[in-house]
């Protein structure tokens, strides 16, 4: 049986005018049009295709080569395409959009909106559906990660303390406002840091490396920054947070720290309005 919503690897078992018939195991034949055919696939049966699998508008199965945005089982920021009787629909990357009935919206959305939603495959019909109801679908188990670990994160919303985040596709976590120092919206992709484990099981992150390793990686970007200026930054200790947050996306404290740091070590000079290479 075929994974609807994910992709499969089939094997080619008929050769048409209008495509190749797939190997769907108990869902039969399996079609994979000819505007989705790769040029340099093989003429001969019993080759086998890494094709995505759905349902087209009649409810049927197709396989396509064309990658969407996301697959079943899976997080992402969708946009609004249209809304209509039947519901919302995103759009995921593929002719047929996906959607998002209106008994799974968190808040009323418009065309042109975007959203935070998990997609998952309707028991009953098998369509792929989407949910902006997060929570039922994370991770209950408690989370195993270490302190300093790097991770993947989709921020989801915004709350009165910081930006929601869901880590590896699992759990929530939450960035904290004073970890923020560069522009964040719901939707946005970022590499981040587990900065705390609670013992009440809720996950603090950084979008920056945490301790040790935190120093070592703002020093290099300094020092790459100042190689690919010409030895010099139009940058301080005197500088505007902003200034500062804007160029290494860093608190003022942490690269006030890293430029004493390399000060101390001999390889940088710091001016009032500049810092350059010895």
């Amino acid at each position: 049986m075929a994974l609807v919503g994910r992709y499969n690897s089939l094997q080619v078992v008929k050769h048409t005018d209008f495509g190749l018939y797939l190997d769907g195991g108990a869902d039969g034949e399996i079609l994979l049009p000819n505007r989705y055919i790769p040029k340099d696939t093989p003429s001969q049966d019993e080759d086998w295709l890494n094709v995505f699998v759905y349902l087209d508008s009649e409810d049927k199965l197709l396989a396509t080569t064309e990658r969407p945005k996301v697959q079943v089982g899976e997080f992402a920021s969708l946009k609004v395409k249209e809304i209509n009787s039947i519901g919302v629909f995103l759009d995921w990357g593929l002719p047929k959009d996906l959607l998002l009935p209106y008994s799974e919206e968190k808040r009323q959305l418009s065309a042109g909106d975007y959203c935070v939603v998990h997609v998952y495959l309707d028991k009953r019909t098998r369509r792929i559906t989407a949910t902006a109801r997060l929570d039922r679908y994370l991770d209950k188990l408690p989370a195993t990660y270490s302190v300093g670990q790097e991770v993947s994160l989709l921020v989801a919303e915004e709350t009165d303390m910081g930006f929601k985040a869901i880590i590896d596709n699992k759990h929530w976590g939450l960035i904290h406002k004073n970890e923020i120092f560069k522009y964040m919206r719901a939707g946005k992709q970022e590499k981040g840091y587990i900065k705390e484990l609670r013992s009440d099981g809720k996950i603090a992150l950084s979008l920056q490396p945490i301790g040790a390793q935190a120093s070592s990686s703002l020093h290099a970007t300094i020092l790459d920054k100042l190689r690919a200026n010409g030895g010099t930054l139009a940058v301080s200790d005197k500088s505007e947070p902003q200034l500062i947050s804007d160029l290494f996306g860093v608190s003022k404290g942490n690269f006030k720290k890293a430029i004493g740091a390399l000060y101390k070590e001999g390889r940088i000079l710091i001016h009032q309005d500049r810092i350059e290479l010895v």
